[in-house]
């Protein structure tokens, strides 16, 4: 079954190519493209995506993170992810606080966007990886004030997951990890299960967040 993609971008052209990417890609379905806040607000409850590219800007004092702010907490099952210019870490944070599911960056090539599209459907939380390096860096600098949580984190996870969930934490894909570590997919999948099971966490950015103290 396709996954069902909808994209909120006031940039006509961007949108458009945004739109292309999806229309001529396997295992995915554009259902629904929105230019505005109020067009995104109306749409998304009416054709429940699975997952949503989601600008930031959408016009003047109109805003994605908004959009999502309220629809997120009456629709949980719709996924959000940022495709923005934005990598500033006030935007980037408010973005994950208002209930966005991951953070990439237009710059992203196609390959790697549609990549980050089966993680977040699948159970990820894609980022690029300047933003992962980011998150990683507010969350070791928090640590940093409290050892004790980062300590009692660390002696949960096998050495095996511990690295592991610090190559999820600098944004890389399960196949970029299992190239890393010289093992398959399937067994980083694993891994990466077994740690959110033991951090009681559901999500990269969840289990980040625990693994640093925050």
């Amino acid at each position: 079954m396709p996954i069902a993609v909808c994209i909120v971008d006031d940039n006509n052209e961007i949108r458009s190519a945004l739109e292309q990417i999806i229309l001529m890609a396997d295992g995915y379905d554009l259902v629904g493209s929105c230019s505005s806040l109020d067009e995104a607000l109306i749409t998304i409850p009416n054709i429940k995506p699975n997952v949503v590219l989601m600008d930031i800007n959408l016009g003047e004092n109109e805003s994605g993170i908004d959009c999502i702010r309220e629809l997120k907490p009456l629709h949980p099952e719709i996924l959000f992810m940022m495709c923005t210019v934005y990598e500033e870490d006030e935007k980037i944070f408010e973005a994950l606080s208002a209930g966005a599911n991951g953070y990439i960056l237009k710059k992203t090539t196609p390959d790697k966007l549609l990549d980050a599209i089966k993680e977040l459907y699948q159970g990820g939380a894609p980022m690029s990886s300047q933003i992962a390096r980011k998150v990683t860096m507010a969350f070791q600098n928090k640590a940093m004030e409290n050892n004790n949580a980062q300590g009692k984190s660390i002696s949960i996870l096998s050495n095996r997951e511990n690295e592991i969930l610090q190559l999820l934490a600098k944004g890389l894909l399960y196949k970029e990890i299992a190239g890393h570590l010289f093992i398959s997919q399937e067994t980083v999948r694993k891994h990466v299960y077994h740690i959110y099971e033991k951090l009681h966490v559901n999500n990269r950015v969840e289990a980040i967040n625990k693994f640093f103290g925050r």
